[in-house]
């Protein structure tokens, strides 16, 4: 395993922690995590493109081909961790709240595997901002194993609570919808 020099990941402590249980092969979920191929039909449209080497370049694009998330990969180890800053290209997001962190830790238990995400910050984040990340993960990750275990991903409708844009505007946050 292999680790960035860019982010000290030390200085970083997760604030959403979800684990889930999938029908399938580290690979399979190595794949589905890392390719635009999978991302696309579990991740509402977007399309997940990693240069799968630290200080590779982490991309989730929109439905319609722009950067909506761009980071770079600070931990590789294929099929068992995965760790990418995962930057939302809102104005101003970054610069306020500072970088995120998310994990991907993949084990095998029994026949099954073991996915747990943790998004981390350098810093406190308010329960109303985090409140995006925790109505999303469930609903991607939930979808993803669906997909890998039924062939066919989940049709969530995913917009961002209302208590999270209050917050983020009042903080100056731009975000376009």
């Amino acid at each position: 395993m292999s680790k960035g020099s860019g982010i000290d990941v030390k200085n970083f402590k997760p604030a959403i922690v979800y684990t889930i249980y999938i029908a399938a092969t580290p690979e399979q979920v190595w794949k589905a995590l890392t390719t635009a191929e999978f991302s696309r039909n579990y991740f509402s449209g977007f399309a997940i493109e990693a240069d799968l080497r630290v200080g590779g370049a982490f991309v989730a694009r929109a439905p319609d081909g722009s950067e909506h998330i761009s980071g770079e990969v600070i931990e590789c180890d294929p099929n068992k961790r995965l760790t990418v800053t995962w930057n939302v290209n809102w104005p101003a997001l970054v610069e306020k709240l500072g970088p995120t962190l998310v994990s991907y830790e993949i084990e095998e238990a029994g026949d099954v595997v073991r996915l747990t995400m943790l998004q981390s910050h350098d810093r406190d984040i308010s329960d109303d901002i985090l409140s995006g990340g925790r109505a999303g993960w469930p609903a991607i990750l939930s979808s993803l194993k669906s997909l890998l275990e039924t062939g066919h991903a989940l049709a969530i409708k995913m917009q961002p609570p209302e208590r999270m844009l209050a917050a983020l505007k009042k903080m100056g946050i731009g975000v376009p919808m």
